[in-house]
């Protein structure tokens, strides 16, 4: 992949160990708290280093290790543990279902399991796979080699839902989760340093949680408030308690707040919203409520995952998703290839090989994102399938517009990704199981609005029989094939579906 200007430790040929970097420059500061628990970076050093030989007996470097945590101090100890012993961590969402599960550890090829007892009793797993979560702290295993994991090795491994309605895993390298750091890193004035207190609510086992959340207190060797579940008035006490200086968030979390009751952010000095779109109108009753302003962001899981950020342009704009980060390269691209708009400074190195008219660089029509930089992933697991070019161009497959201003603008996704809390669902998942069942014909699934979590899903179904199924029986059904986030919020019968000429179904006439 072409330079994209990011400096730090990429260009060292081994991967940085932030934990332990941070265990040697601040052993006594507090890394992460949980409750009323405080674990400082030597004590969290030496967790990891626990877990990293727990781990690496009876493994490979390279092999998967799963983990099926919550945000506690077990997943950062096996999390950070893994890449410590050159393992490829595979963080799966707690909530999914077994099938789900069951996937994406055979997609994976993973060789060991870290999860609590309860969940290990549900999955049918080999002998000697299973690694209860308590047992990363005995120090059974072998010493760990001298020499770590180089930092162009695959690190994470981050599945994320594909339009063939199965999970893909993202490789992400060890450079490409520090690139992303580097590059948020040259922000000026600093959305995050070495003295903040991070309230971390986010999932681990997304990218957004896992690299800007907990990889960013690590990198930055600044504290982390472990939240497990996100409850708006208990995570206000925990602000105020702690004196958290910075806040990531989704979109539902900031109106959660905006309609408690005098929400304290006084010590909040950064609050960066990602993961999908702001509502412009939670966004007013947010700062009119607590006085901050919302920091956007835009990313994905393939970037590690931020690419665009209103802190490097208007940070008053929330209908924005602002400009590309220091280090990241961006187009929006026209159906027919032809280049709508770059970002000056980091496309006009490259204006020759890319054909661009620089005299005419402020275009505004809709395009889709195209972007290079270090912090992009290698590719889909396992064989590195549609991942950057070979100049280091990768389509998003989003769309958006620059404004008047320069500040991008994110219109929708060219595919029928729904975004459920920031969280990526595909329609072709949920009908793959819907279709599965005996009383269904055909099924079709769209987004809807919600209040809440800012699109949910909702099924058009045909019956295959009378008397046809009932919209409960067709939900049971789902709920046991399905992570309770994916689950379609309403399921309509139907006599038939819209159809085009050559038999697709027409989901713009269901809308």
């Amino acid at each position: 992949m072409p330079d994209s200007g990011v400096v730090g430790d990429l260009t060292d040929d081994l991967a940085r160990d932030p934990v332990r970097d941070a265990a040697r420059s601040r052993p006594d500061s507090p890394a992460l708290i949980a409750g009323d628990t405080v674990l400082t970076w030597s004590g969290l050093d030496e967790r990891v280093d626990r877990a990293a030989r727990v781990l690496a007996r009876g493994t490979a470097p390279g092999d998967r290790v799963a983990i099926i945590l919550g945000n506690t101090f077990d997943f950062a100890a096996a999390y950070f543990g893994v890449l410590r012993a050159g393992r490829v961590a595979v963080p799966l969402n707690p909530g999914y279902t077994a099938d789900e599960v069951t996937f994406a550890l055979s997609d994976s090829g993973a060789v060991r399991v870290v999860a609590e007892e309860a969940v290990l009793g549900r999955l049918r797993l080999g002998e000697g796979v299973a690694v209860p979560s308590p047992s990363l702290l005995t120090d059974d295993g072998p010493a760990l080699a001298a020499r770590g994991p180089a930092a162009t090795d695959l690190a994470v491994l981050l599945y994320t839902s594909g339009t063939s309605g199965r999970p893909k895993g993202a490789m992400l390298t060890h450079r490409a989760l520090t690139a992303n750091h580097e590059q948020l890193q040259r922000i000026e004035p600093p959305v995050l340093g070495a003295d903040d207190v991070v309230l971390l609510a986010i999932p681990f086992f997304h990218a957004y949680g896992l690299n800007t959340g907990l990889g960013a207190v690590a990198h930055h060797g600044a504290c982390g408030v472990l939240v497990d579940r996100f409850d708006p008035a208990a995570t206000l006490a925990l602000i105020k308690k702690h004196q958290v200086t910075a806040v990531v968030g989704v979109p539902s979390m900031y109106a959660a707040w905006s309609r408690e009751a005098a929400p304290d952010f006084g010590t909040v000095r950064t609050a960066v919203c990602g993961a999908a779109p702001l509502d412009p109108d939670d966004a007013a009753r947010f700062t009119a409520a607590t006085g901050r302003t919302i920091l956007i962001g835009y990313g994905l899981t393939e970037a590690a995952p931020v690419l665009t950020t209103t802190a490097v342009s208007d940070r008053e704009k929330v209908a924005s998703i602002g400009r590309p980060l220091p280090g990241v390269s961006l187009l929006l691209r026209s159906a027919e290839g032809a280049v709508l708009w770059h970002d000056g400074t980091t496309s006009e190195a490259h204006a020759d090989d890319l054909e661009i008219d620089l005299s005419d660089a402020d275009g505004t029509d809709p395009g889709e994102i195209v972007v290079r930089g270090e912090n992009l992933f290698s590719g889909y697991w396992p064989d590195g399938r549609d991942g950057p070019d070979a100049d280091g161009w990768w389509r998003t497959g989003d769309i958006a517009y620059a404004d008047a201003a320069g500040d991008l603008v994110l219109v929708d996704r060219i595919g029928e990704l729904i975004l459920v809390n920031g969280f990526n669902v595909y329609p072709a998942e949920i009908e793959r199981v819907l279709d599965a069942h005996p009383g269904v014909a055909e099924s079709a699934v769209i987004a809807v609005p919600d209040p809440q979590t800012g699109q949910v899903p909702y099924a058009y179904v045909v019956p295959a029989r009378n008397p046809p199924p009932t919209p409960a029986e067709l939900q049971v059904f789902c709920a046991a094939h399905l992570a309770r986030f994916k689950l379609p919020s309403g399921i309509e019968l139907v006599a038939e579906l819209p159809h085009s000429a050559i038999g697709k179904v027409r989901k713009g006439e269901l809308r």
